[in-house]
């Protein structure tokens, strides 16, 4: 059984590795396809070893992922908010170390939702009866506190409501395979890439250096608001890492472009395992690749610490990985012509779209290209385009 685990986890690893680096290929893609020959695999392996293989991959991607969103622009929707503040580092010459920025959020927020656990048992069981009536305010009052610290706030508004206004749009149509990847590519994606293909922006050699240059003081600021948000989206039905991000973002002032990074980083793996946590405490599956798991197997405290230690196992080996493949890509990215390698992002990005949604897809992806454009026109804050997600979870809760 423990070979069986082993080889498990190392496959996660190598197929996390290909839906990372791979934009448009989501962990929720993957699990669905493996639920769907669940059947034949489980005449050949154990209940366990196939969750164990999911929570690789999902550990694995949540780290892979950096990559394609920094060099090419391309958003999951766990970090659609570190694009920009991605982009702009590499335009600086400084995507490499935009990389292992983010990586040292994704690993120390690893390690610090592991550590969390305990006291995250301990509020699910105890508090969350008492906080769940006047969760939805709070909700309210970070969405407006949002809003309105911008001097530009009646644009901010503008944008949260457009935006929030499409992302209720986009969830309502009935069997689209993948709404946030065409709404989210187009908010954060597409338009800035449209962007930088007016301005001919090229991209300078990029520096590999050892340092991370990252003060701890930002760091321990980050884990903070990471930690605080990520027990809050944990009780909402739809919320997700994004969603943690704007919340968390809203807890540090003046955040930069290296503390959105390490931010967005930190959210992505503590909410892979706070989600594993709300379903072996409260019994609700929220994460795709959770959910699937939900139906292969039960988790009880052997088989939840066995899936705790995969987190760790693949995440550290995660950082390796993704520190030389961002090496590669920081030698290769000076080599293409920048204008060609856009046209290409985003005739794969569109043609992504259409192979998962149709025309439906392309509506959408060129509408919220449209809408993404509002904030780098108006010099307001990209993070107001998230309303295309936390909008829904408020008509939701509401209604």
């Amino acid at each position: 059984m423990l070979i069986e685990i082993a080889v498990a986890v190392l496959l996660g690893i190598f197929i996390g590795i290909f839906t990372g680096i791979t934009p448009g290929i989501h962990v929720n893609l993957v699990a669905a396809t493996l639920l769907a020959f669940s059947p034949i695999l489980l005449k050949q392996f154990a209940p366990l070893t196939l969750a164990v293989f999911i929570m690789a991959l999902a550990v694995t991607h949540s780290f892979l992922d950096t990559i394609p969103s920094i060099y090419l622009g391309a958003p999951d929707d766990e970090n659609a908010l570190s694009v920009l503040p991605g982009q702009r580092m590499l335009l600086r010459g400084e995507g490499y170390q935009a990389v292992k920025i983010t990586i040292l959020g994704t690993y120390t927020g690893l390690v610090t939702a592991i550590c969390f656990i305990p006291v995250f048992i301990l509020i699910a069981n105890k508090l969350y009866p008492i906080l769940k009536p006047y969760l939805v305010y709070a909700l309210i009052l970070i969405i407006i506190f949002m809003i309105f610290r911008e001097k530009n706030w009646l644009w901010s508004f503008i944008l949260f409501s457009i935006s929030g206004t499409l992302g209720v749009l986009v969830f309502s149509i009935p069997n689209m395979k993948e709404p946030m990847f065409p709404l989210l590519s187009g908010l954060f994606g597409v338009s800035g890439l449209l962007i930088s293909f007016f301005e001919n922006t090229k991209i300078p050699a990029q520096k590999i250096t050892k340092d991370i240059e990252f003060k701890l003081k930002e760091l321990l600021k980050v884990l903070s608001a990471s930690s605080i948000a990520v027990f809050f989206i944990q009780f909402f039905p739809g919320m997700g890492p994004s969603q943690g991000a704007v919340i968390s973002s809203q807890l540090i002032r003046n955040i930069k472009d290296k503390g959105y990074l390490c931010l967005v980083g930190a959210m992505g793996t503590m909410s892979v395992v706070f989600s594993l946590v709300t379903f072996y405490t409260l019994n609700k599956a929220k994460d795709g690749s959770i959910v699937v798991m939900s139906k292969l197997t039960q988790i009880n405290f052997n088989s939840f610490m066995i899936i705790v230690l995969t987190f760790l196992t693949a995440g550290s080996v995660a950082v390796f990985l993704t520190l030389w493949f961002a090496k590669q890509f920081s030698r290769i990215i000076i080599k293409i012509n920048y204008k060609l390698l856009v046209i290409s992002i985003i005739a794969f990005v569109t043609g992504m779209a259409i192979f998962l949604d149709k025309w439906t897809g392309l509506l959408v992806l060129v509408t919220a290209a449209a809408v993404g454009l509002i904030a780098p026109l108006k010099n307001i804050g990209r993070n107001h385009a998230m309303g295309c997600l936390l909008l829904p979870v408020l008509v939701y809760l509401v209604l």
